[in-house]
């Protein structure tokens, strides 16, 4: 099926579009067709999504070679979930960028398009060197983007998130060329099949590689230790870009589930359930930690980004679990925090912006323009990231800690969640407070609001009480992705079946 290439070709074409039109076409021309090509990515992912939804895994073989020889695309229910969660994501941050953001770079429409790129060819991957390759398309043009805008803050920031990924890149290569040297075969399905039958005199190398993998994908999710990168970068971009940036945690921990149930999962033989032993307990310090930061945070923006590492602890913990409740639930979780994340980051930038001098600093300062929408919007937000009643964040919560009682960690679990959650409420109320209540001067420099700054956020908000009301149907999808996930045996023969064209099912 040639609809599963158009995720990566579409970007891969609007960026090329965008940059050789940079010179003769106006910003706002170039806005209309960077805006026409993330639309069409969130259509091409929903039908994507209508196709699979039955069960069906698409690969796609380029050059009609066939696995494990040449490059394949595979796309099942958990790669095109993350491929729309990505698109509508990217949607609203653009609509926030286009108001005047992106003024900062002419590079910044191809910038964001080569963003897409890079993300989608590593969700449709089936081959461990092409997701290297995306993730350092991944890593230039996040770094074009960072320090979009400049400032010495966002270049120190930038530079040292650029040192950390590139080492993160050295390791990859390391693992790439240990399990090729060994097993002949970078080809995920076929790894799955290899590793499993490892004779005992390879397994020291094979293990060894896995673990590199491992701390590769833990640092690019901002796993605890690899998480003092975050909150800096974050914290110091502009919104939107920050608001973007929610979903590339998910990809560490997207890669940590595909990797850990396909290559290193129940049926690896000696090498079964190799990350299950790490990933619990650093997902539980990461919940801490996180929640920690959150409460020493003296400004929003970093505090959003605390709160990010939070939810990146309650994700792999939901993973962790290695049960089809546990990873359902991670799965409901994670669309519920990419999207209220990037909702709190736009929103903080709103607020910094109404607070002139002041800007995100957690201080008290003078009356805000628009206090009682930012205010509302302030509150739903906290209430989607904190987890509480009645909205997505609570049920996605309260789904990790339900999959968690069959474990026998469970004690802990339920501990760590439900403390992180009340040094959370404890943060946000104590922000809000100082935001919104405590007010005192007068700031004269507080930038006029544009009319529609506020949708975007809006936006995302809605999308998380959509998931809401649909969590039914969406719970439903989630487990049947889990399910697949626990059972490889689907991915492997859709992957390695004889193929006579480019696209086979």
């Amino acid at each position: 099926m040639h609809l599963t290439i158009a995720p990566v070709l579409l970007p891969l074409l609007a960026a090329t579009l965008l940059l050789l039109s940079r010179r003769f076409l106006s910003l706002e021309v170039r806005r209309g067709l960077n805006l026409a090509a993330v639309a069409t990515q969130v259509v091409i992912a929903a039908m994507l999504l209508v196709t699979v939804d039955s069960g069906e895994i698409l690969t796609y073989n380029l050059g009609n070679w066939p696995a494990p020889y040449g490059i394949v695309l595979v796309a099942d229910r958990l790669a095109v979930w993350m491929l729309l969660i990505t698109a509508l994501l990217a949607c609203f941050a653009l609509l926030y960028a286009i108001q005047g953001t992106d003024r900062g770079s002419r590079h910044f429409h191809t910038m964001f398009q080569l963003q897409l790129f890079g993300l989608n060819g590593a969700f449709l991957t089936g081959d461990l060197f092409n997701l290297f390759v995306f993730f350092e398309i991944l890593l230039l043009a996040s770094y074009g983007l960072m320090v979009h805008g400049g400032g010495a803050q966002r270049i120190r920031a930038g530079l040292h998130f650029v040192v950390l990924n590139l080492a993160g890149s050295t390791l990859f290569l390391f693992a790439a060329g240990t399990l090729y040297g060994v097993l002949g075969t970078l080809n995920m399905a076929d790894l799955a099949v290899k590793v499993a039958q490892t004779p005992p005199e390879n397994l020291g190398l094979v293990r060894t590689a896995g673990l590199l993998l491992f701390g590769v994908f833990a640092l690019k999710a901002a796993l605890i230790p690899l998480h003092l990168w975050l909150p800096a970068a974050y914290s110091a971009t502009s919104a939107p870009v920050a608001a973007m940036f929610a979903i590339m945690t998910k990809v560490g921990a997207y890669c940590l589930l595909r990797v850990g149930t396909l290559i290193f999962g129940a049926e690896a033989g000696a090498l079964a359930d190799l990350y299950a032993t790490w990933l619990m307990p650093l997902g539980l310090l990461t919940l801490l930690i996180g929640s920690l930061g959150a409460l020493s945070a003296y400004e929003l923006r970093r505090q959003v980004a605390y709160l990010m590492v939070v939810s990146v602890g309650l994700l792999l913990s939901a993973f962790a679990l290695a049960s089809q409740d546990g990873i359902a639930a991670g799965l409901y979780y994670l669309v519920n925090t990419t999207f209220a994340t990037a909702a709190f980051f736009l929103l903080a930038d709103l607020i910094a912006r109404e607070r002139g001098t002041l800007t995100d600093r957690l201080n008290p300062g003078p009356q805000m323009r628009r206090a009682g929408l930012l205010g509302g919007l302030f509150f739903i937000s906290a209430l989607l990231v904190v987890g509480l009643p009645p909205l997505s964040g609570f049920v996605g919560k309260l789904l990790v800690l339900r999959a968690a009682l069959g474990d026998p960690s469970w004690p802990w679990v339920l501990a760590v969640v439900l403390a992180s959650g009340l040094f959370g409420i404890i943060a946000l109320g104590r922000s809000g407070s100082l935001l919104f209540f405590k007010v005192q001067g007068n700031d004269t420099t507080q930038i006029k609001p544009h009319e529609r700054s506020t949708l975007p956020a809006i936006g995302l908000i809605v999308l998380c009480l959509a998931l809401l009301g649909g969590s039914g149907p969406v719970l439903e999808f989630c487990t049947a992705t889990a399910d697949q996930l626990l059972h490889p045996h689907g991915y492997i023969q859709a992957v390695l079946q004889p193929v006579s064209d480019g696209a086979s099912r």
